[in-house]
């Protein structure tokens, strides 16, 4: 069974950081690119940032470019995201997600298999 775990959110001001990360079982990442999306109560899932099975190639949202860093260590089947300069906007419950193959359609939800259960980020003002 695949599961994928988020830990690491949290509540933290505005400029802060925070790194979540994402711990994969039942199924090896280096297969896959990985996502981070981010979702509020009433709006739609986002996409914030995907990276390559390999860590070659990674893409990110234009709201979080330059302030967020994705990266994974395979050998730990682990994905992380660095989260710097946080801002208020920034708040929402942040997922990990597993796409098999390449990194086209990466910023698209649809695209993923799996979906962890989610953890949340608060930035206060």
């Amino acid at each position: 069974q695949v599961q994928l775990v988020e830990s690491g959110g949290g509540l933290v001001q505005a400029g802060g950081s925070l790194r979540p990360s994402c711990a994969a079982s039942g199924l090896s990442v280096s297969g896959y690119v990985m996502g981070w999306f981010r979702q509020v109560p009433g709006k739609e899932r986002e996409f914030v940032a995907a990276i390559k099975w390999d860590g070659s190639n990674t893409y990110y949202s234009d709201s979080v470019k330059g302030r967020f860093t994705i990266s994974r260590d395979n050998a730990k089947n682990a994905v992380y995201l660095q989260m710097n300069s946080l801002k208020p906007e920034d708040t929402a419950v942040y997922y990990c997600a597993a796409k098999y193959g390449g990194m086209g359609g990466s910023s698209n939800k649809v695209s993923y298999s799996y979906w962890g259960q989610g953890t949340q980020v608060t930035v206060s003002s």
